[in-house]
Protein backbone atom coordinates (compact mmCIF):
# COMPACT_ATOMS: atom_id res chain seq x y z
CA UNK A 1 0.00 0.00 0.00
CA UNK A 2 1.02 2.89 -0.87
CA UNK A 3 1.10 6.34 1.21
CA UNK A 4 0.76 9.53 -0.73
CA UNK A 5 3.51 11.64 -0.34
CA UNK A 6 2.75 15.08 0.43
CA UNK A 7 5.75 17.23 -0.92
CA UNK A 8 4.35 15.81 -4.44
CA UNK A 9 0.95 17.40 -3.58
CA UNK A 10 1.99 20.62 -2.84
CA UNK A 11 4.63 20.46 -5.57
CA UNK A 12 1.22 19.85 -7.61
CA UNK A 13 -0.55 23.07 -5.60
CA UNK A 14 2.40 25.48 -6.13
CA UNK A 15 2.94 24.78 -9.49
CA UNK A 16 -0.83 25.14 -10.59
CA UNK A 17 -1.05 28.08 -8.31
CA UNK A 18 2.32 29.93 -9.84
CA UNK A 19 0.35 29.15 -13.18
CA UNK A 20 -2.31 31.31 -12.93
CA UNK A 21 -0.76 34.71 -12.03
CA UNK A 22 1.59 33.76 -15.53
CA UNK A 23 -1.59 33.73 -17.45
CA UNK A 24 -3.09 36.58 -16.28
CA UNK A 25 -0.28 38.47 -16.39
CA UNK A 26 0.21 37.53 -20.28
CA UNK A 27 -3.34 38.29 -20.83
CA UNK A 28 -3.17 41.71 -19.11
CA UNK A 29 -0.34 42.31 -21.25
CA UNK A 30 -2.09 40.72 -24.50
CA UNK A 31 -5.27 43.06 -23.71
CA UNK A 32 -2.98 46.37 -22.97
CA UNK A 33 -0.95 45.80 -26.65
CA UNK A 34 -4.91 44.66 -28.58
CA UNK A 35 -6.02 48.13 -27.14
CA UNK A 36 -3.15 50.05 -28.10
CA UNK A 37 -2.98 48.48 -31.53
CA UNK A 38 -6.77 49.50 -31.46
CA UNK A 39 -6.31 53.19 -30.90
CA UNK A 40 -3.49 53.34 -34.04
CA UNK A 41 -5.74 51.45 -36.34
CA UNK A 42 -8.77 53.82 -35.60
CA UNK A 43 -6.60 56.64 -36.00
CA UNK A 44 -5.13 55.77 -39.13
CA UNK A 45 -8.16 54.50 -40.52
CA UNK A 46 -9.40 58.13 -39.55
CA UNK A 47 -6.47 59.86 -41.00
CA UNK A 48 -7.42 57.57 -44.79
CA UNK A 49 -11.15 58.85 -44.15
CA UNK A 50 -10.01 62.42 -43.70
CA UNK A 51 -7.71 62.26 -47.08
CA UNK A 52 -9.89 60.41 -49.15
CA UNK A 53 -12.70 63.24 -48.30
CA UNK A 54 -10.11 65.90 -49.65
CA UNK A 55 -9.59 64.55 -52.62
CA UNK A 56 -12.84 63.63 -53.47
CA UNK A 57 -14.19 67.16 -52.48
CA UNK A 58 -10.73 68.73 -54.42
CA UNK A 59 -11.96 67.13 -57.82
CA UNK A 60 -15.30 67.69 -57.73
CA UNK A 61 -14.48 71.34 -57.23
CA UNK A 62 -11.96 70.91 -59.81
CA UNK A 63 -14.54 69.30 -62.38
CA UNK A 64 -17.20 71.66 -61.60
CA UNK A 65 -14.90 74.91 -61.69
CA UNK A 66 -13.04 73.55 -65.23
CA UNK A 67 -13.44 70.88 -66.70
CA UNK A 68 -10.85 71.17 -69.44
CA UNK A 69 -10.44 67.54 -69.56
CA UNK A 70 -13.83 66.56 -70.87
CA UNK A 71 -13.79 66.47 -74.76
CA UNK A 72 -16.39 69.68 -75.87
CA UNK A 73 -18.24 68.62 -79.04
CA UNK A 74 -19.84 70.93 -81.29
CA UNK A 75 -23.26 71.76 -80.62
CA UNK A 76 -25.22 70.93 -83.79
CA UNK A 77 -26.55 73.25 -85.97
CA UNK A 78 -30.35 72.30 -85.66
CA UNK A 79 -32.87 73.40 -83.19
CA UNK A 80 -32.41 70.26 -81.58
CA UNK A 81 -31.32 66.89 -82.00
CA UNK A 82 -33.44 63.78 -83.35
CA UNK A 83 -32.94 62.14 -80.01
CA UNK A 84 -32.07 63.87 -76.42
CA UNK A 85 -28.66 64.54 -76.17
CA UNK A 86 -27.56 62.47 -73.26
CA UNK A 87 -29.07 59.33 -74.85
CA UNK A 88 -27.55 59.86 -78.39
CA UNK A 89 -24.04 59.99 -76.29
CA UNK A 90 -24.68 56.63 -74.69
CA UNK A 91 -26.70 55.12 -77.81
CA UNK A 92 -25.68 56.89 -81.17
CA UNK A 93 -23.62 53.51 -82.03
CA UNK A 94 -26.58 51.13 -81.59
CA UNK A 95 -28.78 53.40 -83.37
CA UNK A 96 -26.27 54.08 -86.72
CA UNK A 97 -25.81 50.31 -86.47
CA UNK A 98 -29.87 49.17 -86.46
CA UNK A 99 -29.77 51.70 -89.35
CA UNK A 100 -27.07 50.51 -91.70
CA UNK A 101 -28.47 47.13 -91.02
CA UNK A 102 -32.02 48.26 -92.34
CA UNK A 103 -30.66 50.07 -95.16
CA UNK A 104 -28.29 47.70 -96.07
CA UNK A 105 -30.54 44.47 -95.53
CA UNK A 106 -33.67 45.40 -96.12
CA UNK A 107 -33.72 48.59 -98.44
CA UNK A 108 -35.35 50.39 -95.62
CA UNK A 109 -33.92 54.18 -95.75
CA UNK A 110 -35.16 56.40 -93.00
CA UNK A 111 -33.66 59.53 -92.29
CA UNK A 112 -34.46 60.42 -88.75
CA UNK A 113 -31.05 58.46 -87.63
CA UNK A 114 -29.50 58.56 -91.07
CA UNK A 115 -25.32 59.36 -90.78
CA UNK A 116 -25.41 62.13 -93.51
CA UNK A 117 -28.27 64.12 -91.11
CA UNK A 118 -25.79 63.76 -88.26
CA UNK A 119 -22.71 64.88 -90.54
CA UNK A 120 -25.02 67.98 -91.62
CA UNK A 121 -25.95 68.69 -88.57
CA UNK A 122 -22.92 68.57 -86.93
CA UNK A 123 -20.29 69.70 -89.24
CA UNK A 124 -17.18 71.59 -87.78
CA UNK A 125 -15.81 74.44 -90.13
CA UNK A 126 -12.27 75.19 -90.21
CA UNK A 127 -9.57 78.22 -90.70
CA UNK A 128 -10.54 78.36 -94.13
CA UNK A 129 -14.46 78.04 -93.76
CA UNK A 130 -15.05 74.56 -95.01
CA UNK A 131 -16.08 71.76 -93.14
CA UNK A 132 -13.16 69.50 -92.05
CA UNK A 133 -12.49 65.58 -92.47
CA UNK A 134 -12.03 62.79 -90.15
CA UNK A 135 -8.61 63.82 -90.58
CA UNK A 136 -8.67 66.75 -88.64
CA UNK A 137 -8.74 66.32 -84.70
CA UNK A 138 -11.75 69.23 -84.57
CA UNK A 139 -14.41 66.79 -86.30
CA UNK A 140 -17.29 66.28 -84.52
CA UNK A 141 -17.12 62.86 -83.95
CA UNK A 142 -13.09 63.12 -83.19
CA UNK A 143 -13.60 64.97 -79.96
CA UNK A 144 -15.16 61.99 -78.38
CA UNK A 145 -13.98 59.02 -79.79
CA UNK A 146 -10.21 60.36 -79.73
CA UNK A 147 -10.84 60.72 -76.22
CA UNK A 148 -12.46 57.21 -75.52
CA UNK A 149 -9.59 55.50 -78.17
CA UNK A 150 -12.52 54.21 -79.78
CA UNK A 151 -11.45 53.75 -83.88
CA UNK A 152 -14.45 55.08 -86.02
CA UNK A 153 -14.77 52.75 -89.32
CA UNK A 154 -18.01 55.10 -90.60
CA UNK A 155 -15.72 57.21 -92.94
CA UNK A 156 -13.91 54.53 -94.69
CA UNK A 157 -17.11 54.09 -96.68
CA UNK A 158 -19.06 57.33 -95.73
CA UNK A 159 -18.40 61.10 -96.44
CA UNK A 160 -17.16 62.56 -93.62
CA UNK A 161 -18.27 66.20 -94.01
CA UNK A 162 -21.36 67.20 -95.93
CA UNK A 163 -22.07 67.98 -99.36
CA UNK A 164 -21.58 70.51 -100.69
CA UNK A 165 -24.77 73.18 -101.92
CA UNK A 166 -26.44 71.76 -105.28
CA UNK A 167 -24.24 68.54 -105.69
CA UNK A 168 -25.35 65.07 -105.80
CA UNK A 169 -22.96 61.83 -105.12
CA UNK A 170 -23.73 61.11 -109.02
CA UNK A 171 -23.11 64.36 -110.09
CA UNK A 172 -20.25 65.02 -107.86
CA UNK A 173 -18.56 61.85 -108.55
CA UNK A 174 -19.49 61.20 -112.17
CA UNK A 175 -20.15 64.00 -114.26
CA UNK A 176 -22.48 63.89 -117.51
CA UNK A 177 -24.33 61.18 -115.21
CA UNK A 178 -26.76 62.84 -114.02
CA UNK A 179 -29.78 60.83 -115.27
CA UNK A 180 -28.44 57.43 -114.72
CA UNK A 181 -30.92 57.52 -111.12
CA UNK A 182 -33.49 57.91 -112.97
CA UNK A 183 -32.52 55.65 -116.12
CA UNK A 184 -32.32 52.91 -113.32
CA UNK A 185 -35.24 53.32 -111.15
CA UNK A 186 -37.41 53.39 -115.12
CA UNK A 187 -35.52 50.14 -115.52
CA UNK A 188 -36.44 48.65 -112.30
CA UNK A 189 -39.87 49.96 -112.91
CA UNK A 190 -40.28 47.84 -116.35
CA UNK A 191 -39.17 44.75 -114.73
CA UNK A 192 -41.51 45.05 -112.04
CA UNK A 193 -39.34 45.42 -108.93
Amino acid sequence: MSTPNTACASAATSVRMSALPAISRWVSASSARMAMMRAIIRKAAGFATAVAAVLVLSCAEGRSADASWMPKPARGQGEKCVAPTDWMRRNHMIVLMHQRDGTVHDGIRTSRFSLKGCIDCHAVKGADGKPVTIASGDHFCRTCHDYAAVRIDCFECHASRPESAGASAGSASFPGREHDGAALAQYLRSVGR
